[in-house]
């Protein structure tokens, strides 16, 4: 069963965006609980469609398939809640590669960067823009900032 191992904290400062390209990605949820989101996401001018369990620690269960775009922007707008809006930077840092997600719309003013792991344990150098972490705070999961916006907090 293929899982995902990330960790994600918050980011302190975003200068070093500045020159950095960044993708736009719009998502929604079809379905989502504590047990399980089911997610679609338009992600530049590809389409994909994830499942992924609860998560245990920083692992999770994550299935995703890549669907046609305009199928992903039909079944975007069966979304539960308001789609989340973001743009998406991949940093390289030592041996890693972070995804920086500055979000937009209800979301606007929050950063957060997640980095994907082999293991729970594994070492990781975290830049000087790295905060808090947040990996164990479910108001971070994009699901629940669809239903429960950062800028309402």
């Amino acid at each position: 069963m293929p899982k995902e191992i990330e960790r994600k904290f918050l980011v302190k400062s975003c200068n070093f965006l500045n020159n950095a390209p960044g993708t736009t990605i719009k998502q929604g949820y079809i379905s989502s609980g504590p047990k399980h989101s089911v997610r679609v996401r338009c992600y530049g001018d590809r389409g994909f469609i994830t499942i992924k369990g609860a998560t245990q620690g920083a692992t999770r269960d994550e299935f995703e398939y890549e669907i046609p775009l305009a199928d992903a922007e039909q079944i975007l707008a069966l979304s539960e809640q308001t789609p989340i809006e973001k743009t998406r930077y991949r940093i390289a840092v030592g041996k890693h590669v972070f995804e920086v997600d500055r979000f937009a719309g209800a979301n606007e003013g929050l950063v957060v960067a997640e980095v994907e792991l082999a293991s729970e344990d594994e070492a990781v150098e975290l830049p000087d823009w790295i905060g808090r972490e947040v990996t164990d705070d479910p108001r971070y999961y994009n699901s629940n900032l669809s239903r429960r916006p950062f800028t309402t907090w």
